[in-house]
């Protein structure tokens, strides 16, 4: 997308329905921010078009052997905050009360040199992690990775080896989850002391395979005939898995890959991180994220555009099963040996005070652009769950729920299960040269249709809003039950000594002459009764 120039006072945003039957769409007429009094915005909702139904999974999230994410994460033998298998319990609690659907693992980078078999069975070695420059032991492999699963109440979504890896071990790999006893790897897991099948119900082949950073990276030429051919293998052990692999938003990588092994596969996996900060830690500013708050969106339409180009729209999804404001840092690396200061320097990632509202308000953007193409994207997986930049902070003595932890939790709690298309008119916000509207909305309604629920954005850092709810059969002095997420400053954060600063306030009200306030740098979810 093309900005305006500097000197204009209106924009058409890309924020416009990839199809006519893409519901939900709030597409804003915006006009540049005034100073003085709160912005001014409407909501416009058309309750008769037929709503499209969100897939849960859009609240997924996504496990790594990276750090302290698994090992001094969800995984700490010996702590007394954990159970008589090793998991913290004061992160299963935290995790299940998000209500999590699917979780991704075991990468990530990490995945490409990763052989499962030797994280099963009862006598496992430690292997030397290539991508991370660290020694695993192993101990945390597939049986526990399923069992965290279950006891968290998500899906277990596992990605494939396809660097390091063959097709043959993906393959067995599905035989070890899923077959009852038939074969070898089916009575290696049995005599593992697990007899009944995992039922691992989602794969992917490979993780970033497209990326030179990646250990086993792929040609353009060679990742489509690989994808078809581990997705054949694959399915011959089990013909009702969900299949995905690795894609961009690069027509020059999907394109081939789609039209390989395009019938084999149920989703394309994409990946984003809009503040990348994998060399030099320096997270950027509330204003910066923001401009970047809308590019999610683009992203998803770019690989709408490739599906419907290849004759795929209509039954392939995207998975963005990936996400995250901030990328993680780790300098030198993947690949980077063994370097212990390096190594040392992860801790950056687990600093609470990186994640302010600024996470906050992009998270809530990324969701909104998440189910306004909620008739394509149908996964969703923020990275990672806990520690480095994850919305639960687990430490040696307790955990820390981050501001996007509220915001995923207000998603999962509040929202109703249909989208319905709308359209948001307000001002623009803009710095650098750049802009975005100030707002953003997606309406939601319940299934009988008496009920709405709407996510709402305020970006601005320091200007509230008053959007006006041009809604039919809605009252002008309807009540209102609205969670409101805002911080006491942009760079509010939680953290050990002040978990509690940034939490959801509940407020009952009602609307004022139709408007419903909101403050700055704020996410709201006003449910509504029609």
């Amino acid at each position: 997308m093309k900005p305006d120039s500097p000197n204009s006072t209106t924009r058409r945003t890309f924020l416009r329905a990839a199809s006519s039957a893409a519901a939900g769409m709030a597409t804003p007429a915006v006009a540049a921010i005034q100073q003085g009094g709160p912005a001014r915005a409407t909501l416009a909702a058309d309750l008769a078009a037929p709503p499209v139904r969100f897939n849960r999974m859009i609240f997924g999230q996504f496990l790594e052997h990276f750090h302290r994410q698994v090992y001094g994460g969800v995984f700490e033998p010996g702590s007394p905050l954990s159970d008589a298998a090793g998991f913290r319990t004061d992160a299963i609690a935290a995790i299940r009360d998000l209500r999590v659907p699917v979780v991704r693992w075991p990468g990530g980078c990490f995945v490409s040199s990763y052989h499962w078999m030797h994280g099963v069975g009862g006598s496992r070695l430690p292997s030397f992690d290539k991508a991370w420059g660290v020694e695993d032991p192993n101990t945390f492999g597939t049986d526990e990775y399923v069992k965290w699963c279950r006891l968290i109440g998500a899906e277990p979504y596992i990605c494939t080896n396809a660097g390091t890896g063959t097709m043959e071990e993906m393959s067995d790999w599905v035989e070890y989850c899923n077959l009852p006893d038939q074969g070898r790897n089916a009575k290696l897991r049995r005599a593992s002391g697990v007899p009944s099948p995992h039922n691992v119900r989602f794969w992917s082949v490979g993780n970033e395979n497209y990326g030179a950073w990646e250990i086993g990276a792929k040609t353009v030429a060679e990742w489509g005939p690989l994808v078809r051919e581990s997705a054949k293998m694959m399915r011959a052990v089990d013909k009702n898995i969900q299949l995905l692999a690795a894609a961009t938003t690069s027509r020059e990588w999907t394109v081939p890959l789609l039209k390989e092994a395009g019938k084999y596969l149920d989703y394309i996996s994409i990946h984003g991180y809009w503040d990348p900060l994998w060399e030099n830690n320096n997270p950027s500013g509330y204003l910066d994220c923001m401009m970047r708050s809308e590019e999610p969106e683009r992203a998803i339409l770019d690989a709408i555009k490739l599906l419907e180009e290849t004759g795929h729209k209509d039954r392939i999804r995207i998975a963005f099963d990936e996400w995250n404001l901030r990328g993680w840092h780790h300098r030198g690396f993947p690949g980077g040996g063994t370097s212990e200061d390096l190594i040392r320097r992860r801790d950056e990632n687990d600093r609470n005070e990186t994640y302010t509202m600024a996470d906050a308000v992009f998270s809530a953007s990324f969701l909104n652009a998440c189910l306004r193409q909620a008739q394509y994207v149908q996964m969703a997986c923020m990275a990672p769950v806990v520690n480095a930049r994850g919305p639960l902070f687990v430490h040696p003595g307790g955990i820390v729920k981050r501001t996007t932890y509220h915001v995923l939790k207000i998603y999962a709690d509040l929202l109703e299960p249909g989208v319905v298309p709308a359209r948001l008119e307000c001002e623009a916000l803009r710095s650098g040269g750049k802009s975005v509207a100030a707002l953003d909305a997606v309406v939601t309604r319940s299934e009988d249709g008496k009920r709405l629920a709407i996510a709402m954005v305020n970006r601005h850092p320091e200007r509230p809003a008053a959007c006006r709810l041009a809604i039919g059969g809605l009252d002008g002095g309807a009540k209102v039950s609205s969670t409101v997420l805002e911080g006491d400053s942009v760079d509010a954060y939680n953290g050990v000594q002040r978990p509690g600063r940034v939490v959801p306030a509940v407020r009952q009200g009602a609307l004022k002459n139709g408007e419903i306030e909101l403050p700055p740098h704020s996410v709201t979810i006003a449910r509504i009764a029609l």
